[in-house]
Order: C-alpha cells, then sequence, then structure tokens
C-alpha cells in the first residue's frame, strides 16, 4: 500500500477536525477494498463489493456515493452469522452464503451486520437528492460472498459476513467514513 491516506488524513483532519477520527473508514472503490485506520494508521483492509453502476451520489442512481460519511446506526449486534436483515429488521432468517465464483443469489440478501451511513457534505451526500441516509447506503454483509471484490452491489458496500462483523465489533456510532475512487 503506497502512502495515498497520508492525503486522506490530512484532508480529514483539515476539513472535520471537530469529528472524532479514530476509528476511521476509507473506502476505495477503485480497489473495492475498505480500509480500517486506528491511530492514524491502517490496521486492516478488506476486500468489497462496491455498486456495478459506478459511484454517484444521486437518488435512484444505485451508485456508490463519495465523500465523507458517518456511521449513524449499526444495527444486527448478536446476531448468528448469515442473519438476513430485509427493512433493516432481523427476519429470523439465516442466508445459504455461496461462495463460488459468480454464484447469484436470487434475493440478493443484506446479511449479518448493517452500518448505515450518513452524508456530512451538504449538496454532495446529504439532502435533498442526493441524501445517504435516506438512500439507505449501508456498509453490510452478502450472501453472495464470491462476488466480493467485484462491483455488484446496487450502491452499498458489501463485505464478508466473517469480515462485516469482525469491522462492526470495531465501528462505534459516529465513526467517520470516506468513500473516494
Amino acid at each position: 500500500m503506497s502512502t495515498w491516506y497520508r492525503k486522506v488524513l490530512y484532508d480529514v483532519n483539515t476539513t472535520w477536525p471537530d469529528k472524532p477520527r479514530d476509528p476511521l473508514l476509507v473506502v476505495r472503490v477503485g480497489e473495492q477494498r475498505l480500509y480500517l485506520f486506528k491511530g492514524g494508521l491502517p490496521m486492516k483492509d478488506y476486500p468489497v463489493s462496491t455498486s456495478r453502476f459506478g459511484v454517484g451520489n444521486e437518488d435512484g442512481s444505485f451508485k456508490t456515493p463519495l465523500g465523507v460519511h458517518q456511521v449513524r446506526r449499526r444495527i444486527g449486534e448478536e446476531a448468528p452469522m448469515g442473519t438476513i436483515f430485509r427493512g433493516r429488521r432481523n427476519t429470523g432468517e439465516v442466508a445459504r452464503i455461496l461462495t463460488g465464483n459468480g454464484e447469484r443469489s436470487p434475493d440478493d440478501n443484506i446479511t449479518s451486520r448493517i452500518l448505515w451511513l450518513d452524508g456530512l457534505e451538504e449538496g454532495v451526500n446529504r439532502g435533498g437528492d442526493v441524501d445517504s441516509f435516506q438512500r439507505f447506503i449501508y456498509i453490510h454483509g452478502t450472501d453472495e460472498e464470491g462476488l466480493i471484490g467485484t462491483p455488484v452491489s446496487e450502491g452499498c458496500v458489501r463485505m464478508t459476513n466473517r469480515d462485516v462483523i469482525e469491522l462492526f465489533d470495531q465501528v462505534p456510532e459516529g465513526t467517520l467514513v470516506m468513500i473516494v475512487e
């Protein structure tokens, strides 16, 4: 990994000095990776899947929104791995996890944990027709784990179930999340 993160940290520190920055999450869409920073250093990175429609902030675009967000809600604590959520509610069902390359689920389930993102940049990812929270943009588990690492979502950031549970346990509400190209 190069030192790209120094610019990211500089931008966060100068633009959002009033927000807690530890931990910090950075999603790099071009790499299909999510980075966890603690104490200003990259501690772990995870493969992810962002939108198959690319990046963009408009409502109805099904694109992954760029910019600075924060974790506004954490959903699913203590739910069994693979638990299916609909409308952010635990259905009590556990998904069959598909790990084969290219395997698709007929239901495109949200599983295990949800970190619901709220945009912080007015007119970019907050308010009007670009509001990430109103678009229901999450970091979440998926039953299509064989597709992780390729852009296949409808705007959210997907992770494997083990990874999203591990991340969830380290990320409180209010954690800053930067989504960059």
